[in-house]
């Protein structure tokens, strides 16, 4: 190929590329074809490894767009966290979770701690895999679920905000129990938890135990209604009772005095 001839080439693939919608491959068609002379690949090669990179990076910013789109507060990950200072947590069963069986069974999971025991890090790492997983996700707290529903509500568009709310592959509801909710509010969360219960997974983190659960939801029958729905063949996970963020926090002051 001509010195003069070259560049229309390139030109030309790049012009393809951009109307086919291929802008990985406009972008290192070149790089790579320099590759597959030096290493004297096949055409086949050379294109499957184009057509690779393509796919590598179109999955990339889908799986950037899912995280994005589930609105964790933060975006965090099962292998960020400290599994050595929370021991009574099992990684095992986490990494065996985020392997997405749960998602497929419809199969609930709870985390059940007080505040800074690594409820929310272990839930959104959960969410995260299930984004890796090509599955829609939803990151909310319970208060401001219910602020949506109440809004939606007022406006007259309670089902369609509901029927979204169902639709997610996995939806985790952060905080549920923190503070008293009167019966409207509880009523409508649970419209969308029974609306779920055997369709599709959800994961709740909660600061309080089944038992003290009527003194935030007084409605004993709803109550014990939300329990029954949000238990059936759930995964409990206790966090305890003792902050990993605090243990975290002196683990690296005591590294910083070393």
């Amino acid at each position: 190929m001509s010195a003069a001839v070259k560049p229309i080439q390139e030109a030309a693939i790049q012009q393809y590329a951009k109307q086919l919608r291929l802008p990985t491959l406009g972008g290192q068609f070149a790089r790579l074809a320099g590759e597959a002379v030096k290493e004297k690949q096949s055409h086949l090669s050379y294109l499957e490894a184009l057509l690779e990179a393509e796919v590598e990076e179109r999955d990339r910013k889908a799986m950037a767009r899912r995280i994005q789109e589930a609105r964790f507060p933060s975006v965090k990950t099962l292998e960020e966290f400290d599994f050595p200072s929370a021991p009574h947590i099992s990684a095992a069963l986490l990494r065996n979770l985020s392997e997405g069986g749960y998602l497929a069974r419809k199969e609930p999971i709870l985390f059940l701690g007080d505040t800074g025991t690594g409820k929310t890090h272990l839930a959104t790492g959960l969410g995260v895999a299930a984004c890796r997983q090509r599955k829609r996700v939803r990151f909310t707290t319970a208060a401001e679920m219910v602020t949506e529903l109440i809004e939606a509500q007022n406006q007259l568009e309670l089902t369609r905000v509901r029927n979204r709310w169902t639709r997610y592959d996995l939806i985790v509801i952060d905080e549920l129990g923190y503070v008293v909710m009167p019966d409207a509010a509880a009523e409508l969360l649970f419209q969308v938890i029974a609306g779920r219960a055997e369709r599709a997974a959800v994961i709740v983190t909660t600061n309080l135990p089944f038992s003290e659960w009527t003194t935030k939801f007084p409605n004993a029958r709803l109550c014990k209604a939300m329990l029954d729905r949000l238990t059936d063949q759930a995964h409990i996970i206790e966090t305890g009772d003792e902050s990993y963020r605090f243990r975290r926090t002196l683990a690296k002051k005591k590294g910083g005095k070393a």
